[in-house]
């Protein structure tokens, strides 16, 4: 096993919310000046900036993982990642067409902005990225490992736009395995009321919207090699929490 310094939760320009200098060639530059091993993209509801991190990352010694954040139903905010891009691009078309459809008005939500290796802007999306999709939290699982993904209930311990917040408990039915946190202390603060809690991993991440956000090399995934495969297998089998 080899430690991986990770950071799996950053949003792109094409993200609304996002500045527009989070480009996937500035995003991976300051993932590989801050010392990260992997890193994942996860936009709102969208993969379509994962293939130029990815190729970037390759030139620069960084993993890239191609990923999204899902918005349910309930607008719970799910971390949705991959190992193939050819898998997250069809999570993509499916999550697309479940989108509620409402046009992005960039002055308020900001730009939503596909760009290349080269961050030459290839596409402006119409529709407000940050909408909820007509696909319910309980279906997620399925969905997600129907493309060979890993589905990881994104900062449960926030007050908005979490599992336990959204839907007031982690269902006892569910079954993945991993979990995001803000701060892992705060897993033992949900344990009494949600006791599935007990049986999932945590991971802590960014949701990094600037550079400045992108996490520093201090979480750490023990994972079998440096690939996408092994980084989702130590995600779902993770024995301990990470540092």
């Amino acid at each position: 096993m080899i430690p991986l310094t990770y950071d799996f939760h950053i949003h792109t320009c094409l993200s609304p919310c996002a500045d527009d200098d989070m480009t996937p060639a500035n995003i991976v530059m300051m993932a590989a000046l801050k010392g990260l091993d992997v890193i994942a993209i996860t936009d709102h509801n969208t993969c379509r900036n994962c293939k130029a991190a990815i190729e970037i990352g390759k030139k620069n010694n960084i993993l890239v993982l191609p990923g999204m954040e899902l918005t349910t139903s309930e607008e719970v905010h799910v971390i949705c990642l991959f190992a193939e891009l050819e898998d997250a691009m069809m999570f993509d078309s499916y999550v697309y067409e479940r989108l509620i459809k409402v046009k992005n008005k960039e002055s308020i939500f900001g730009n939503q902005l596909v760009v290349d290796e080269d961050e030459l802007v290839l596409e402006r999306e119409e529709y407000l990225l940050i909408n909820a999709t007509t696909i319910g939290f309980s279906d997620v699982y399925n969905v997600v490992t129907a493309y060979h993904g890993v589905m990881i209930p994104a900062h449960i311990d926030k007050s908005s736009n979490s599992v336990i917040s959204n839907l007031g408990f982690l269902p006892p039915d569910s079954r993945f395995s991993c979990v995001e946190l803000t701060k892992l202390e705060n897993r033992d603060l949900f344990i009494p009321n949600n006791p599935y809690l007990q049986k999932c991993r945590a991971i802590l991440d960014s949701d990094a919207h600037n550079l400045g956000q992108i996490s520093e090399p201090v979480h750490v995934l023990s994972a079998s090699m440096k690939n996408a495969t092994a980084v989702l297998i130590a995600l779902e089998g993770l024995e301990s929490s990470p540092t």
